[in-house]
């Protein structure tokens, strides 16, 4: 079995992460070595928090090469939650901040106001929601189209690309919920706490 890494950067609850890939068959090591990260046949980049901190810690860690490289070299990539973010060219989060910028694109805060028919609806975006599938990412085989998935988040992704949207989710408005690259995936939504769709996705993952 080829092995995934899962970084630890020091945000980001991973054991949940690597307990899901567990829970699917998939052995998945945690790891705050970017040695071991630059090894990985595969690479899971979760992530929760301020887009800036991440990206401090990234660095200070040693992970943006070896991520920036397994990329490069066509290898598997999951990132999840503020972990697509950190993928993009720029957050506007408290300020204007770099991110990995593999994925051109920016990082944006839902406007204030949103509204689903009479509704006020809140931010952060909170709980469970749909996916409408845009185009079938490895991720989603077997995955119906409208399928739940279970979202916390104020910001959201817009690629400069839309060739890139795997999925795209309404709250108030539609916005990216997923991206897929070639071999970079990555979604918004945090698949480990999606029940039995998002340990199928972790699984579909784990078997590229």
């Amino acid at each position: 079995m080829s092995s995934i890494v899962i970084i630890d950067y020091g945000m980001g609850n991973l054991r949940s992460v690597q307990k899901a890939f567990e829970q699917v068959g998939c052995d998945a090591v945690v790891t705050a070595d970017p040695g071991v990260a630059a090894r990985a046949d595969k690479l899971v980049l979760p992530g929760v928090g301020a887009f800036r901190d991440c990206m401090h810690n990234l660095e200070a860690g040693g992970f943006v090469a070896p991520i920036r490289e397994h990329v490069a070299a066509g290898k598997p990539f999951l990132g999840i939650c503020l972990g697509l973010q950190l993928l993009f060219t720029e957050s506007e989060e408290f300020g204007r901040h770099q991110g990995l910028g593999i994925i051109p694109g920016r990082v944006v805060r839902f406007p204030e106001g949103l509204r689903d028919g009479g509704e006020s609806l809140k931010v952060p975006h909170m709980g469970w929601n749909r996916i409408a599938i845009r185009r079938a990412s490895p991720l989603y085989a077997g995955i119906p189209d409208g399928s739940f998935v279970y979202f916390v988040h104020s910001y959201y992704v817009v690629p400069e690309d839309p060739r890139v949207v795997a999925t795209e989710t309404g709250y108030g408005q539609s916005f990216c919920s997923s991206i897929w690259r070639d071999n970079v995936m990555a979604t918004q939504f945090h698949p480990e706490k999606s029940q039995s769709v998002g340990l199928r996705m972790l699984k579909n993952f784990g078997e590229l």
